[in-house]
């Protein structure tokens, strides 16, 4: 048998290719070509910037979010709209702002923030102005690296 230890590897990594090509790849094709991933929501994405009621509503609910994340110790001046704002899909948007923060030491910093926020109750938008339905999934620009 150790004779032929490198003709059986050579013909084991063959029959693993051709099934991989031949049922593994064809199965995956069709599973993604299918409706498995697929999300119905009136939300649907833009890659323009946008100004909406519901990017409104997420760019105050994750100036709110800053300013408990920051606390009592710095203050914090948010601008009234921001400056860009998208819709992901699916109620998800991404929020781009800059706000002034003074520190305790009376410096006064401006600095650009993006806030990835998720409305979570979908097309049902009766709970829009309750934070309990929201979900911040990332704020970036803040911390100082």
């Amino acid at each position: 048998m150790k004779k032929y230890r490198n003709f059986l590897f050579i013909i084991a990594f063959i029959a693993l290719l051709v099934s991989q090509y031949k049922v593994v790849m064809p199965f995956v094709y069709k599973v993604v070509s299918s409706d498995l991933f697929l999300v119905n929501s009136n939300d649907q994405a833009s890659q323009i910037a946008i100004s909406t009621p519901l990017t409104d509503i997420a760019f105050h609910y994750c100036n709110d979010f800053i300013k408990t994340d920051l606390g009592d110790t710095v203050k914090v001046t948010f601008p009234d709209k921001a400056i860009n704002s998208w819709t992901l899909g699916n109620y998800q948007y991404l929020i781009s702002a800059e706000i002034s923060i003074t520190g305790a030491d009376t410096m006064t910093s401006i600095k650009k923030y993006a806030c990835r926020i998720t409305y979570n109750n979908g097309d049902d938008q009766s709970g829009i102005n309750d934070f309990a339905n929201w979900s911040i999934i990332g704020i970036s620009g803040l911390k100082d690296n």
